[in-house]
């Protein structure tokens, strides 16, 4: 079977490879395929590896319900079709909402108060009444996430450089879409702190989870990591990112929140993803909701006995979570709560691709719930979610 991280990167404008589907940016393109050079065998580990849990840590909120939720942008949340996504949520067994805090473009979506945050001019004001939104949010009995990108930071990288990956020449490197992304460097303290001074803002403000997002180095960053200028130390990729988890956790558990990280779904069926930094046992050892991004769309021919995994929604996540539990048996009593992303949009770009609606949606629950996973995120980039689904 081929190892395709490469059909999980699409080619043009917009469309993240984390979470696909027509985004709010742009509309869809072809994915492609390839064998992942970058999916290898981890290196050894440094002289100080990131730990394990520590013996006796416990989940921040062990009074949370299991979360089904949805995705919710910024824009969503500050405008009418939140009525629509309430009125879902209302009549329903949904029950969370993960909202954008720091989008895709490295945007802060509502004003923190924060000195050290306002002065970064980061921030554009989506969501104008914060408050007024998590008190709605509790009366509707709405279990809310905030949603961090961290590393693909187009803003910050164009503020500041040093903070990124720069071109020989100077210039500052960003990938193939257009207009391009850039990432900053997750070996950069002041990187992590940034972000996770923006995380305890969204703590005191009502959120009961931080999900980080883009937890990683940019696609194919293994062939040209020699020719590109950043700062690094001896760690590698997946220790440095690995850290910057651990580092997280430890700053935001004390604040009562619990900590999450999305990652590629298929990370949980290699040994690890040196090039952009991803080891998904490592990165679940310390948080305390993983999220693999499991979308069948996400899978090429060949995955999980089937010629279009987009096609059969039910053995693609069915294989995932398979291959999750696995990855996660090591951890025993550390083992993070499994809430996967699934797919609620039609991968129009895959050749073969099916349409998306109540049924393969529901598949795609029944085949979780039929692997012990009681919890799950549903994506849709524009949030029009399938109506007349059973979430049970």
């Amino acid at each position: 079977m081929e190892l395709l991280l490469a059909a999980l990167l699409l080619a043009y404008g917009g469309i993240s490879a984390d979470h696909p589907g027509a985004t709010f940016e742009d509309t869809a393109t072809a994915a492609v395929s390839s064998r992942a050079a970058m999916l290898q065998a981890g290196p050894p580990l440094p002289s100080e590896p990131v730990p394990d849990h520590p013996a006796g840590q416990t989940d921040p909120q062990p009074d949370a319900p299991k979360i089904k939720g949805i995705y919710v942008t910024a824009h969503s949340a500050a405008g009418s079709r939140m009525n629509t996504l309430l009125e879902l949520l209302d009549r329903t067994e949904l029950n969370g909402m993960v909202i954008d805090i720091k989008d895709d473009w490295g945007y802060i979506t509502y004003e923190t108060g924060h000195p050290e945050l306002q002065a970064r001019g980061t921030t554009k004001k989506i969501i104008s009444d914060l408050p007024k939104l998590m008190n709605t949010l509790q009366e509707h009995g709405i279990y809310p996430i905030a949603r961090i990108v961290v590393f693909k930071d187009t803003l910050l990288a164009k503020q500041r450089p040093d903070l990124s990956f720069v071109r020989p020449d100077g210039t500052l490197w960003g990938n193939a879409k257009n207009p391009p992304d850039s990432f900053v460097n997750p070996y950069m303290k002041e990187v992590w702190d940034y972000n996770i001074l923006l995380a305890k803002e969204a703590a005191k403000a009502g959120f009961k989870e931080i999900q980080f997002d883009y937890v990683r180095f940019p696609e194919g960053f293994e062939t040209r990591a020699d020719t590109l200028q950043y700062g690094k130390d001896e760690r590698s990729r997946i220790e440095a990112v690995a850290s910057f988890v651990q580092y997280a956790r430890e700053q935001l558990n004390p604040l009562g929140v619990r900590v999450s990280v999305d990652i590629f779904g298929y990370a949980a069926s290699v040994p690890a993803a040196e090039g952009i930094g991803q080891d998904f046992e490592k990165i679940s050892r310390q948080v305390d909701v993983i999220s693999p991004m499991v979308y069948p769309s996400h899978y090429s021919a060949g995955w999980y006995g089937s010629q279009v995994p987009d096609a059969r929604p039910y053995a693609t996540i069915e294989g995932s979570m398979k291959d999750t539990h696995k990855k996660l048996e090591p951890l025993q009593g550390a083992k993070p709560v499994i809430r996967p992303w699934i797919q609620d949009f039609t991968a129009g770009w895959v050749r073969g691709h099916i349409k998306y609606g109540r049924h393969e949606v529901e598949e795609q629950i029944r085949a979780l719930k039929a692997q012990g996973v009681e919890e799950y995120l549903l994506w849709n980039a524009v949030n029009t979610y399938t109506p007349g689904v059973n979430y049970e």
